[in-house]
């Protein structure tokens, strides 16, 4: 009897945990939320069905975030927020709702690429992957071959398969560099060379290249030199002898002092109430102070942003034409895209840079060759030294100016390396002692990137000693 009843029970509790489950929408069922709605700060938003795993995505300029299906006409995003949606009386899809706001419809129906859902053309299947050497495109770049490089094409085509298959989803290009040649370049789903690819916080690390030269051209007088200072227009809240104190080095260390972690939902400076702030410079300058500057290391997006203003302030021009002539023109990078205006209107495109994966290169192998590119001085090599050395610890990561020192294992042996990095994959990654520079970038937005494991996997383990 006791057998029967703990069977009864487990086949309740089995039936009431597939009553609960929700059941995953067809393609057709997802197609009735397509369209194009509003978003917040008059922004709009495209709501898509991908065919590749039936999954409702939102697309935000050039980034798209997965939606789970929780429940009818409702689905829940990687950050936890629910997009319920709202039908008229004849049953369409009229508008959504998010934060107790109401977005309406205003398209029905999404034209778009099948390159969006698939890393590769659908119809090239089985996928077997073929090396081709980088082309010359005159842009500046040297380009080579994997011959000699000590790379294994092996591991790069296992890499790339399983890009493909999607064992790494969302991954639009990896790049790389070996002994100041580009031997490796392959794009996935709608990227190639030509597409300007947003770099999300990697862009700090050229904030960090632009204030070693407005420093080296007098444009700034010391990384000792006070930031408050430097801001009359502002009457700063939560003023104190301390704050007067932060410093250049301090925001470029992440050491400010201030209330501002990303990390922490708590913080008075979480990056989510900056973004929507109507000034983010004096937003950041108002943060209480927690302790003393150059003490403890907190991830706060609104340092490089101050940053940035400074230069523009003492510099009497926009950051993004300082950075045109004085690091881009240098470079030969004449296609980029750089809306740094730090208030509300930013909320969604949070004064990113975005560049070609080309071009995000050069600056990687800028900062590899001591701030030489072609035998031009372009960045100080003394402030390369400075900005790659470790200053502070932040997110249990040593930091030096804007760029994150890690370090990588592979298959037990440890690889230093120096990152611009950012949110959804995007990468910079420089190992000196290889020669080396990495250039990935992926959409994998609000959720663990596969960058640092591709790099662990598919490439490092190449230089391994023991091969």
């Amino acid at each position: 009897m006791k057998k029967w009843c703990l069977l009864l029970m487990g086949l309740f509790f089995a039936l009431a945990s597939q009553a609960q489950a929700p059941a995953a929408l067809t393609l057709a069922q997802l197609q009735q939320y397509e369209g194009q709605y509003g978003y917040t700060n008059g922004m709009t938003l495209q709501m898509m069905a991908s065919p590749r795993d039936l999954r409702l995505y939102a697309f935000i300029t050039d980034a798209r975030y997965p939606l789970t299906f929780i429940e009818p006409d409702a689905f829940r995003s990687n950050s936890g927020d629910t997009v319920r949606f709202q039908r008229n009386a004849a049953g369409f899809v009229t508008s959504y709702v998010m934060h107790r706001q109401q977005f309406r419809q205003l398209k029905r129906g999404i034209v778009f690429s099948r390159q969006l859902w698939f890393p590769r053309p659908a119809e090239a299947q089985p996928f077997k992957y073929i090396y081709t050497a980088p082309a010359a495109t005159g842009d500046g770049l040297p380009v080579g071959t994997l011959q000699g490089t000590g790379l294994d094409p092996k591991l790069l085509a296992t890499m790339v398969t399983k890009i493909v298959d999607r064992s790494y989803p969302d991954v639009h290009s990896v790049l790389i560099i070996k002994d100041n040649k580009l031997v490796f370049e392959e794009y996935f789903y709608q990227y190639n060379r030509d597409s300007l690819h947003s770099l999300r916080s990697a862009s700090k690390s050229f904030i960090s290249a632009l204030t070693g030269i407005a420093l080296s051209r007098g444009v700034l007088s010391s990384v000792q030199q006070p930031v408050a200072a430097l801001f009359p227009e502002y009457k700063i809240q939560h003023n104190s002898p301390a704050k007067q104190q932060i410093t250049i080095e301090n925001l470029l260390t992440n050491q400010t002092g201030l209330d501002c972690d990303i990390s922490d939902e708590k913080s008075v400076g979480n990056e989510t109430k900056m973004d929507y702030s109507a000034d983010w410079v004096k937003f950041t300058l108002d943060l209480p102070m927690l302790d003393a500057p150059g003490t403890t290391g907190r991830y706060c997006s609104g340092n490089p942003i101050t940053l940035g203003r400074l230069i523009e302030e003492q510099a009497r021009q926009p950051l993004p034409k300082f950075a045109k002539r004085y690091l881009f023109a240098p470079l030969r990078i004449k296609h980029f895209n750089w809306r740094f205006v730090p208030d509300s209107t930013s909320a969604e495109t949070y004064c990113q840079l975005s560049l070609r994966p080309r071009d995000m290169a050069k600056f990687g192998l800028l900062y590899l060759d001591q701030g030489c590119w072609q035998q031009r001085a372009i960045v100080p090599a003394a402030w390369v030294t400075a900005s790659l050395a470790p200053h502070s610890v932040v997110q249990g990561v040593s930091y030096g100016y804007l760029w994150w020192l890690k370090h990588l294992n592979a298959n037990g042996v440890r690889y230093d390396g120096m990152m611009a990095q950012g949110n959804g994959g995007q990468r910079i990654a420089l190992f000196p002692q290889q020669h080396l520079v990495v250039v990935m970038t992926a959409g994998c937005y609000n959720q663990q990137s596969p960058a640092d494991e591709l790099m662990s996997k598919y490439i490092l383990p190449a230089f391994n000693p023991t091969r």
